[in-house]
């Protein structure tokens, strides 16, 4: 077996991957109260909202105010979800030290999630990539159904690494590899990374695990064997994706953070402000949240 990193770096996607799917207004004051919470846990970088089009994410439409009102704190780097150049622009307003583009290996959900088909969506994100970098941000590459699509199922490795090339020669700083649907096991991320290893290097990958199989944290466990240091998560498992039916949450910081803690390798965050963050959006949002840490916490 292979060994593990000393190491591991975690990207809290909760306030914009968190929230896009919730039906229940979060109020501009409490996600900022919430993100400024998520800036004191040890994170490097939180990827604090999402600027679309408010009809397509309506959870997240005021994207631009709180990026102006959250506190920076030093050593934070908070970043944003940005579709095209007038996202950009609005995300650069309202500032970010890093944005992130998006697109689907799966040609039928790069249409309901985007409206176009994938070799229409190279030159609009190009555009994107190539501006971002010039404002000098750092520029992530999402890429979608990396292994299964709710649409199309099992998708070829082949096809992934056909959309990481394009985005890796439009100048993405870093890919992160997502499992949209969470359906993924072991062998398939074994599959993937293998596949992709020859081509890109290892620190330029990030792992995107939604839980709705309960597989995220094995799948989790076999990449760090396979060297991946980079992971994305929600606070409590908060997540699920508008154009993938049935999927579930992120995988929770909080069952990560425990994972990572018990295997001695070191993030920087700081476990019970993670839970404390859990319980204030959990309360907010008026529901019980999946991360198996908060269960814990709530019945111990």
């Amino acid at each position: 077996m292979r060994g593990l990193p000393s190491e591991v770096y975690l990207k809290e996607v909760g306030p914009r991957d968190g929230l896009q799917n919730e039906q229940k207004w979060i109020s501009t004051e409490d996600k900022i109260a919430w993100i400024n919470m998520l800036s004191k846990t040890g994170v490097s970088e939180i990827e604090y909202s999402s600027f679309v089009h408010p009809k397509m994410i309506p959870a997240l439409k005021d994207a631009r105010e709180v990026g102006r009102r959250i506190n920076r704190e030093k050593g934070v780097a908070y970043s944003a979800l940005v579709p095209n150049m007038k996202g950009l622009e609005h995300a650069l307003e309202a500032g970010i030290d890093g944005a992130s583009v998006f697109m689907s290996a799966s040609e039928t959900h790069n249409l309901k999630n985007i409206n176009k088909r994938i070799p229409e969506t190279y030159p609009i994100l190009t555009e994107v990539i190539k501006e971002a970098k010039n404002a000098g941000k750092i520029v992530t590459g999402y890429v979608s159904t990396v292994f299964d699509c709710p649409y199309e199922g099992r998708i070829e490795v082949e096809d992934v690494l056909s959309v990481c090339d394009q985005l890796i020669e439009s100048g993405v700083d870093y890919l992160s590899l997502g499992d949209t649907i969470g359906t993924a096991v072991p062998t398939q991320v074994e599959k993937l990374l293998e596949g992709l290893f020859p081509y890109f290097p290892k620190d330029k990958l990030i792992l995107h695990f939604h839980d709705t199989r309960g597989m995220a944290i094995a799948n989790i466990m076999t990449a760090l064997h396979m060297g991946i240091t980079r992971f994305d998560s929600t606070v409590g498992g908060l997540g699920g994706c508008p154009y993938a039916p049935g999927a579930a949450g992120n995988v929770a910081t909080n069952d990560v953070l425990y994972l990572l803690n018990g295997l001695g390798i070191e993030t920087g965050i700081n476990e019970k402000c993670i839970q404390e963050a859990s319980i204030y959006i959990q309360n907010k949002l008026g529901t019980t949240l999946p991360s198996r840490s908060v269960a814990y916490l709530k019945n111990a």
